[in-house]
């Protein structure tokens, strides 16, 4: 069977892609700064819970925008979640995005204290003296911990998005984040997320700032 397709230029691809979206949002209204985000969170996943589960806290994207453009470092618990991360954009506004998890001093901290490498990861980061976001997409473990090290006092981020996908601890460590009245977060509420989805979160906070900017 010959099924017929449309010819569209690849530069038109995103462009129509985000137009069906609104289409099918409907006459949903979406917070203004918010839409962009949840918008191209269903357009990596094809999955329009991301209108009903992101759940943003007060003046998250604001927020966001001024740690970016104090040069914030962008700090991922995947490899997959960091190259997602549009690295031009990045450049522009003088940040950086890293993941620790290849780090042969996480593996070593991991192993001595009998946790995740995530957890050595965020324990990693917290010893930082630069405006942190984190973009956690895969691993609860580092939500947990993250949520242990604000309540320590050691640790202070700018803005954590909160979107491991699973169905171990997932649903609990994202509440953990959502309880914390102090600290600006973005989460997927619920089971659903990925590093996919934690790299299109930065990338959506990336490009609105950048396109403010011209």
């Amino acid at each position: 069977m010959k099924i017929p397709l449309e010819t569209v230029l690849p530069q038109d691809i995103e462009t129509r892609s985000f137009a069906i979206i609104a289409a099918e949002l409907g006459d949903r209204v979406l917070d203004p700064l918010q839409a962009p985000i949840i918008q191209r969170a269903i357009h990596t996943s094809a999955d329009f819970d991301y209108a009903d589960n992101l759940i943003f806290s007060p003046h998250a994207v604001e927020k966001a925008w001024q740690a970016l453009r104090q040069g914030a470092w962008i700090v991922t618990d995947t490899n997959m979640a960091k190259t997602g991360v549009n690295k031009t954009a990045l450049r522009q506004l003088g940040c950086e995005v890293h993941c620790f998890m290849a780090d042969e001093d996480v593996a070593q901290a991991a192993k001595a204290n009998g946790t995740t490498r995530a957890v050595a990861c965020m324990e990693k980061a917290a010893s930082l003296k630069v405006p942190l976001i984190f973009a956690i997409g895969n691993a609860p473990t580092a939500l947990i911990r993250l949520y242990e090290l604000i309540r320590e006092g050691r640790l202070k981020p700018e803005l954590i998005i909160g979107v491991p996908v699973g169905f171990v601890n997932v649903v609990e460590s994202k509440e953990l984040i959502l309880s914390l009245d102090d600290v600006p977060h973005i989460v997927a509420r619920g089971r659903k997320g990925g590093s996919n989805i934690a790299a299109a979160i930065c990338n959506a906070l990336l490009y609105q700032l950048v396109d403010r900017a011209y």
